[in-house]
């Protein structure tokens, strides 16, 4: 059964994506407001160039907050070699793909094109509305 089951069904396509010149305490900011625990780097054409996550920004906020030190633009902290995955791949593939790596979302791509992301959690919410609807259909047999 899920194996009909792609990345384009489950992602999110209004995503949250950082350019490499804005202040990362910004980034940081906006991470902890819209509830993630990283976003994409787009360069002006929309292309991935990077991945900001919570991990990068602990030590830039320890030394922004702690030793009140001058922090920086999202290109000094971003990681620049980013895994993703395409929006026909397989959810079975990325669900392998977050079992074993440490990824908590990833972005999803159109060859160089950023068009969304996908997580653990959207993963999970599309899992359990798929099992409770079959049990519905089940129950109505």
């Amino acid at each position: 059964m899920l194996k009909s089951l792609f990345v384009k069904d489950y992602m999110i396509g209004d995503h949250l994506a950082f350019h490499p010149d804005d202040e990362v305490l910004h980034a940081i900011h906006t991470m902890i407001e819209h509830g993630l625990s990283g976003a994409p780097v787009a360069d002006s054409a929309g292309r991935l160039i990077g991945f900001l996550s919570e991990k990068d920004c602990l030590r830039v906020a320890l030394n922004a907050s702690y030793f009140e030190q001058q922090a920086g633009l999202v290109r000094e902290y971003m990681i620049k070699d980013v895994v993703s995955v395409g929006a026909d791949s397989s959810l079975i593939d990325v669900i392998e793909l977050f079992l074993h790596r440490t990824f908590r979302c990833l972005p999803v791509v159109e060859g160089e094109r950023l068009i969304g992301q996908i997580s653990r959690r959207e993963i999970l919410k599309g899992l359990e509305k798929l099992r409770t609807s079959h049990k519905t259909t089940r129950i109505r047999s």
